[in-house]
């Protein structure tokens, strides 16, 4: 029996049936570094996947950092600290003035559920709107905002769902599809209205990440966070996925709308794999919501984590890692679009930076999802070494998210890599 089918049968064992692995035959990794993952044979993978090692898996500037705090002193934000206060310094400086104020957490779960404590604390609401198949954590409270997949069977009275603002497959395509998919928020809202409850906030990824990356047309975001305030809510603008820098245009996925959000949530790539995660927002907001709240999370803030999300951030800014995110995105769309010409089956190529996806068709007319062919897809660039994964409502959809230093070089080798296994699906 080999390693990797011993320790699959003690994972099963032990870990129990509710976890799930990636792919028909599960990769057992054991390194990490930059872009490349090693398995316990010694095979090199090109990581297209995993956003959280944001700056590279293992990035020296991180784990030097995380070292000497934690050999240094770890403890919470009931004690001062500079590190803690110098992050939220420079965290807070990456937003627009008006977001002036941090608290930390360790996971983007627990910051979305943060943010909905203060949305309804504030507010004096309960209800949230949320768009379709809507991913923004694990947690009870947070599924139940999580209309996606197999997260809840049934969404509670104070949750409603509004249409996913996908121009390519969605129910509105044309010019004025932003206005009418803000009035999919609306009726939502209202909705929530007619129920008698009242609306404590509007919660979007910025990029749509979990319904297929669907690049909100100009304009939604905006004239949502409009729709939410005039109705006595707030928007929170969940940055988990779409934030620091990963679009390549922006630091922040909103910044693509003219708009502030009232709350924004982030995590993963903040400690490039540390737990750490944050709520940014206006001080008259949270200072409404400590007149009823005391909050304290043990973990969240503490130094070793601060240290971590200090490291993350110099590298983004030594690096010049949102610039190349741009150009190597543009690179890898470009060669993606080539591809599409080749091959019917790619639909639409979408995104920016590095966050694109792809959706893949059965009919270019019709746009029918091509769902059985996206998981042979990614199971046969898994079996060439390339890491990626399907997403959207008919897990049709591909998404590619490498850690930010990806390089033409990479970009050259995952293009070839996909070609064939396009070629594949023909033969």
């Amino acid at each position: 029996m080999s390693a990797t089918t011993d320790l699959l049968k003690r994972r099963e064992a032990l870990l129990g049936p509710a976890y799930r692995l990636f792919y028909e035959q599960p990769v057992h990794l054991v390194r990490g570094e930059g872009v490349h993952l090693y398995d316990a044979d010694g095979h090199q993978y090109l990581d297209m996947y995993n956003n959280v090692p944001h700056v590279g898996h293992c990035h020296p500037r991180v784990v030097a950092a995380l070292t000497e705090q934690i050999a240094t002193l770890n403890t919470h934000t009931r004690y001062l600290h500079h590190t803690v206060i110098d992050y939220a310094e420079r965290l807070t400086g990456k937003l627009p003035e008006e977001l002036d104020t941090a608290m930390f957490t360790c996971t983007g779960t627990e910051a979305n559920e943060l943010a909905l404590r203060i949305a309804r604390t504030v507010t004096g609401g309960t209800g949230i709107v949320v768009v379709d198949h809507a991913y923004h954590g694990n947690s009870q409270a947070i599924a139940e905002i999580s209309p996606c997949g197999d997260m809840t069977a049934e969404l509670p009275e104070f949750v409603k769902v509004a249409s996913i603002p996908n121009t390519y497959s969605g129910e509105y395509r044309g010019a004025d599809a932003a206005g009418l998919y803000a009035r999919s928020i609306a009726a939502a809202v209202e909705d929530l209205h007619a129920a008698g409850i009242q609306l404590a906030a509007v919660v979007l990824d910025t990029i749509v990440s979990g319904p297929g990356v669907v690049e909100p047309p100009d304009g939604y975001l905006a004239e949502v966070a409009k729709i939410a305030r005039s109705a006595g809510g707030l928007f929170i603008a969940d940055e988990v996925q779409p934030g620091f820098g990963r679009t390549g245009r922006h630091f922040w996925g909103f910044e693509s709308d003219s708009f502030i959000p009232d709350i924004v949530t982030m995590g993963k790539p903040m400690g490039n794999g540390h737990p750490m995660a944050a709520v940014v927002t206006r001080a008259d907001i949270l200072k409404s919501f400590a007149k009823d709240v005391r909050y304290f999370n043990t973990f969240g803030g503490n130094p070793v984590s601060c240290a971590a999300g200090m490291a993350v951030l110099d590298v983004l800014e030594d690096e010049d890692l949102q610039a190349n995110a741009l150009r190597q995105g543009e690179y890898l769309k470009a060669g993606l679009m080539a591809l599409a010409d080749e091959f019917e089956i790619l639909g639409d190529i979408r995104g920016h930076g590095l966050f694109l996806a792809v959706e893949l068709v059965a009919d270019r007319n019709s746009r029918a999802p091509a769902t059985e062919s996206t998981e042979r897809l990614v199971n046969d660039l898994k079996t060439r070494r390339v890491l990626t994964g399907s997403i959207g409502p008919y897990s049709n959809i591909l998404k590619f998210r490498p850690p930010m230093v990806f390089s033409q070089r990479d970009g050259d080798r995952f293009l070839d890599v996909f070609a064939a296994a396009l070629a594949n699906l023909n033969s």
